[in-house]
């Protein structure tokens, strides 16, 4: 792991770096569509839950709106999709469980081994936007090891905003420099970059589906680029 000698953490993005969020929502509510009766497009559902994503934490980002963790942002979508998808009369059980279905994604083939491997050298943590409760519940259902749960509220910031990277690296003890980003994502990764923090992408081609149009090749010069955690934990010597 020559040029690593100083990197003590590894810091993960979660949704879609590390667990299969489209497939596993769509599941999960095709599930709970055979179960009801109620006949949908889930995978556009799916699509339009996530596409709200951004959006949501922006209204939290600008300061539009007070904080606001990911759990409650996906609920006000959600209710808003059961609307424009015509789907009434549900419990408030049965939203919370269909809402709850971000706490039951499924890893990557190679994430429960990667991590496993780079826990062995490495702290590793999640760096994610989804609040601890999220977090925690998705490590127990799929088995993700972390040592520890940082992201955005512990940090009281959404990605890609500076503090949301630098107050978690700051709880660690440790300097940007010591901390590694894995991530899926160019966009996020160039944030953390340009923090210090070094970089390692890993290629998630059909985190979108089949028609993902984007982040299909590193853009940058990462530290490391990879196609699956395995290659990652390859890399760092683990």
């Amino acid at each position: 792991m020559s040029g690593f000698n100083d990197v003590k953490a590894l810091l993960f993005d979660v949704f879609g770096t590390v667990v299969d969020w489209r497939s596993s929502v769509i599941h999960e509510l095709e599930t709970f569509g055979t179960e009801k009766g109620i006949e949908r497009d889930w995978t556009g559902f799916t699509d339009k839950w996530r596409a709200s994503y951004q959006p949501a934490m922006e209204e939290v980002r600008s300061g539009r709106s007070a904080w606001t963790i990911l759990d409650e942002l996906h609920r006000e979508t959600l209710i808003r999709l059961l609307d424009e998808f015509s789907i009434s009369g549900l419990s408030k059980a049965e939203i919370d469980h269909l809402n709850r279905a971000w706490h039951r994604l499924l890893p990557w083939p190679d994430s429960v081994e990667g991590l496993q491997r780079l826990k062995s050298k490495f702290i590793i943590g999640t760096q994610s936007n989804g609040n601890i409760a999220l977090m925690v519940n998705l490590a127990k259902h799929s088995n993700l090891a972390w040592d520890v749960i940082l992201g955005a509220e512990t940090a009281r910031a959404y990605k890609p905003l500076p503090e949301s990277y630098l107050r978690n690296v700051a709880l660690l003890g440790l300097e940007p420099g010591e901390c590694m980003l894995v991530a899926a994502h160019n966009d996020d990764l160039a944030a953390a970059t340009a923090l210090g923090l070094r970089s390692a992408f890993v290629l998630r081609p059909t985190e979108y589906g089949p028609d993902q149009s984007k982040d299909l090749q590193a853009e940058e010069g990462w530290d490391i680029v990879a196609k699956n955690l395995i290659e990652v934990a390859d890399e760092l010597g683990c």
